[in-house]
């Protein structure tokens, strides 16, 4: 699957690329061009790495459109997890951890990465691997550097894959995958691969779009690295109490699980983890709707998607390829149309909050600012927001 919140930069690393060259973007493509092969020469690439890479390299208006179609993620959590995860994706994941045992055997001695996260990424960015995008990779990485929106984020990946290629792991004619420059079964970038990419299946290359070990065993590296702690959970389903401090709830609150549970907090099935974890109750469609709790790991998912809903969808599915029952879906108040949302959003910000772009999409932002508001006028403050709140504001 792919969509603009994709992981591609940890935010602190890019407010860490500063100079005059990644401050560049926009103008003509062809002094754009130019000017990253003149950094390229500044890295210390040769002169015949560089023309092989950048030869033929063109600005591609179709990613440009796939950059700004964001329709997907206005889809409330229920409606967005119904969409994803389907009997087929589930039992064919379920036939690919019987398939690949072993390589997920090897994952979790590793890494600690349970099986259910990769095969759930596997699934939502690629379906397994049947699409892995047929977009030019090269093109796509340079198009979107050159674009205004992000170039501090783009534009370090180019000199990623210039490096893969010289290393003779990236043909820039040919490579091919996602629009925002992600390669291979689990869509991992460049500079993600040159980091994390290992070679699983023993045959001297590290090739995440032919090779389920590849990619499997280099994602779970990559997890490792974005600070995944072994062995411990990432998402349960609870049920919470009906008079339960909602301002208390969302990403942006934790507090222990013993502290959950004394506040009538319990396990849809089965018991909550360990009573020490840190933990956040997440309702992403109010009080009213499903409920989980989501223990530190389940911040990992975030460096490497942006999006809440997504990331939500991602670790629940994770549950569920390794048993968890469908989630009870409750009875949620109507949530607000894409333009309503908008509307909202822009009186959010009128109020002084940071909701970021106004997208029409309910991500961590816009749901802080609902929560503080909601508290502000007297509602429950669930962070779900709904036709009154916008007529009260």
């Amino acid at each position: 699957m792919k969509q603009i919140a994709r992981r591609l930069l940890p935010a602190c690393l890019a407010l860490t690329l500063t100079g005059p060259a990644l401050a560049q973007c926009g103008g003509g493509f062809s002094e754009f061009v130019a000017g990253l092969k003149s950094e390229a020469r500044e890295r210390g690439f040769d002169a015949a790495t560089i023309d092989g890479f950048f030869r033929g390299v063109r600005q591609d208006p179709k990613v440009l459109r796939a950059d700004r179609a964001q329709g997907v993620f206005q889809k409330p959590f229920i409606d967005f997890s119904r969409h994803l995860i389907s009997q087929n994706r589930i039992d064919k994941g379920r036939a690919m951890a019987r398939k690949y045992a072993a390589v997920f055997d090897r994952i979790e001695a590793e890494y600690g990465v349970s099986r259910g996260v990769l095969l759930a990424f596997w699934a939502f960015e690629t379906d397994y691997g049947g699409f892995q995008g047929d977009f030019n990779t090269r093109d796509a990485l340079v198009t979107l550097a050159h674009d205004c929106r992000r170039p501090e984020l783009f534009r370090p990946q180019i000199f990623s894959a210039l490096k893969l290629h010289q290393q003779g792991d990236f043909d820039p004619a040919r490579t091919t995958g996602a629009w925002a420059g992600e390669i291979g079964m689990v869509q991992m970038l460049p500079s993600d691969i040159l980091e994390n990419g290992v070679d699983a299946d023993g045959d001297g290359k590290v090739s995440l779009k032919t090779s389920a070990p590849d990619a499997l065993v280099s994602g779970g590296k990559m997890l490792s690295h974005l600070g995944w702690r072994p062995g411990t959970p990432w998402l349960q389903e609870v049920v919470v109490p009906d008079d339960m401090d909602w301002s208390r709830t969302g990403t942006e609150h934790a507090a222990s699980v013993a502290d959950w549970s004394a506040m009538g907090v319990r396990a849809r099935n089965g018991d909550l983890a360990d009573p020490a974890l840190q933990a956040s109750i997440l309702l992403p469609q109010g009080r009213k709707g499903p409920a989980f709790i989501a223990y530190p790991n389940f911040n990992v998912f975030f460096e490497w998607n942006q999006s809440f809903t997504y990331v939500l969808t991602a670790a629940y599915f994770a549950t569920r390829l390794e048993g968890a029952p469908v989630y009870d879906a409750g009875n949620p108040e109507p949530g607000l149309s894409g333009d309503q949302l908008k509307n909202l959003q822009r009186e959010l910000q009128a109020r002084g909050h940071d909701v970021g772009e106004i997208d029409g999409i309910l991500g961590a932002g816009t749901r802080a600012a609902v929560q503080a508001e909601q508290a502000r006028l007297g509602l429950p403050a669930d962070a779900w927001p709904t036709a009154e709140l916008l007529n009260r504001l």
